[in-house]
């Protein structure tokens, strides 16, 4: 099968080989931004929060 690895990804693994430290780095900040679970309240609002759509919204009334 064909295994083309870029310069750019082949560069990043051996950076994440010789210092392994950086991963775990990776996956704390990794866990603030994405892997965010929302409380109950939370969800309700938001869902209570958005604006139902015109089905054409150009028509003007």
């Amino acid at each position: 099968m064909y295994h083309y690895q870029s310069d750019t990804t082949k560069f990043l693994n051996e950076f994440l080989q010789q210092n392994p430290e950086i991963q775990q780095t990776r996956l704390q900040h990794r866990k603030l931004l994405w892997d965010v679970e929302l409380n109950s309240e939370d969800e309700s609002n938001f869902a209570a929060a958005k604006l139902l759509k015109k089905p054409y919204p150009y028509l003007t009334e």
